[in-house]
């Protein structure tokens, strides 16, 4: 069980890195272009956002804390 579980957390690691932005760009127009609602596809581009504002912050705050460590 702890092996699958590993396994599935490094599939969705992998994906998320190199799919996050085409499906964040990809998805408002494929929704606007006739798509219908689909809660799991909602989901994942929540997720997308989510993902993608975390990466932001986290280059903020490491910008940050290399500013400061090299004063």
């Amino acid at each position: 069980m702890k092996r699958t579980l590993r396994e599935l957390y490094g599939v969705g690691i992998l994906f998320f890195y190199f799919f996050k932005w085409p499906y964040f760009l990809g998805f408002p127009y494929l929704y606007m272009n006739g798509l219908d609602n689909n809660f799991i596809l909602d989901g994942l581009w929540f997720l997308s956002i989510f993902l993608i504002l975390k990466d932001i912050y986290d280059k903020i705050v490491t910008r940050k804390r290399d500013d400061i460590e090299n004063r």
